[in-house]
C-alpha cells in the first residue's frame, strides 16, 4: 500500500516536471520565430488552435454552464484579456528584443511577486513574515537580472526594451492570477478555460487583422510545428497534466515545480538557440529560487506563466 502511494507521488512529480518542460518551450519559440511571424499573429494562431482542440472536450459542459458564463461575462472578459490576449502577446513582443533566458527568468519570477502584492491590495490577503522575506529576496533577484549585475544600471534604471515588455507581460499574468482566485463556483475549470481561450482569441482579431495587413508570413514546416506546439502542447496538454499533478500532489507542492520553467528554458535556449548562460543568470536564478522557496514554505497557489 505504501509502495503504491510512493509511486503516485513520483508520477505526480513526473507530470508536474513535464508540464514545466512544455511551458518552458513557449519562451524558446517566442525568441526562435520572431523573424518569421508577428507577435500578435503568433498569439492569435496559438489560441485558435487551442480553442479548436479543446472544443470537442469542453462544448457539452460549456453549453450546460452558458448561463453562468453570461452572468459573469465581465469577469470572463478581464481574465481573457489579461491571461490570454495580452500576456502571451507581450511575451512574443519581448521575444523580438531580449533572450529566451531573460524571458523565462523575468516572466516566471516577477509575476508571482506581483501576484502576492496584488492579492494583498485587492483580496486583502495577509503577507506573513516568511512570504515578506521571500518577496524581498525575489525582488532583489529580479533587479539583479534586469541590471545585468551592475549597480550603475540599476540606479539609472537601464535595462533592455525586451525586458520592459516582459515585465509588462508578467504584470498582466499577475492580474490574471489574482482574478482566477475569484472564479465563480458555478463555472467549472474546463468551461472557464474554453471560454477564456475563445474570448481571448476574439479580442485579438482587430490587432491580428492590422498586423496581417502590414506583414507577411512565410509558412513552413518548423513554423507550423511551433504554432501547433503552442496551441496543443503549451495551451491544452500542459494544463491538463498540471491539473492531474495537482490532484496527486496538492496545489502547494505542485506550484513549486513552476520554478523549474526558467531552468528548463535556460537549458533549451543554450542547446537550441545557442544563447549564452552567464553568471548573472545563474546568480539571479539562485537568489529568486531562494526567495520563492521561503515565500512558499507553507502554501503556494500560483500558476506558472506559460
Amino acid at each position: 500500500m505504501r509502495a503504491q502511494g510512493t509511486g503516485s507521488v513520483y508520477f505526480g512529480f513526473f507530470l508536474a516536471s513535464l508540464a514545466a518542460i512544455i511551458w518552458a518551450g513557449n519562451f524558446i519559440i517566442a525568441r526562435g520565430v520572431y523573424k518569421q511571424i508577428g507577435p500578435v499573429s503568433l498569439a492569435f494562431y496559438r489560441w485558435v488552435v487551442a480553442t479548436i482542440v479543446l472544443f470537442p472536450f469542453a462544448i457539452r459542459k460549456f453549453r450546460m454552464e452558458l448561463r453562468a458564463v453570461l452572468r459573469s461575462w465581465q469577469y470572463i472578459f478581464w481574465t481573457s484579456l489579461t491571461g490570454i490576449s495580452l500576456f502571451n502577446t507581450f511575451v512574443y513582443i519581448a521575444g523580438r528584443y531580449t533572450s529566451a533566458i531573460n524571458l523565462a527568468l523575468i516572466g516566471t519570477t516577477s509575476s508571482p511577486v506581483m501576484a502576492i502584492i496584488l492579492a494583498r491590495i485587492f483580496l486583502k490577503e495577509k503577507i506573513g513574515w516568511k512570504k515578506l522575506i521571500g518577496l524581498t529576496i525575489c525582488i532583489v533577484g529580479v533587479l539583479f537580472l534586469l541590471s545585468k549585475g551592475k549597480l550603475t544600471n540599476l540606479v539609472a534604471l537601464s535595462f533592455s526594451y525586451g525586458d520592459a515588455w516582459m515585465l509588462l507581460a508578467a504584470f498582466c499574468f499577475a492580474v490574471y492570477n489574482t482574478l482566477v482566485r475569484k472564479k465563480p463556483a458555478s463555472i467549472s475549470p474546463l468551461t472557464f478555460l474554453f471560454a477564456s481561450f475563445l474570448i481571448g482569441t476574439i479580442l485579438l482579431i482587430p490587432f491580428f487583422a492590422w498586423e496581417s495587413a502590414n506583414t507577411d508570413i512565410r509558412w513552413h514546416l518548423p513554423l507550423v510545428a511551433s504554432v501547433l506546439y503552442l496551441g496543443i502542447g503549451a495551451s491544452v496538454i500542459a494544463f491538463l497534466i498540471w491539473n492531474k499533478a495537482i490532484a496527486v500532489l496538492g496545489a502547494g507542492r505542485t506550484a513549486l515545480f513552476g520554478n523549474l520553467i526558467p531552468v528548463f528554458s535556460s537549458f533549451e535556449a543554450v542547446i537550441i538557440l545557442k544563447e549564452k548562460f552567464t553568471w548573472v543568470h545563474v546568480t539571479s536564478m539562485i537568489i529568486v529560487f531562494s526567495g520563492l522557496l521561503i515565500a512558499n514554505l507553507k502554501t503556494a497557489n500560483q500558476t506558472p506563466a506559460g
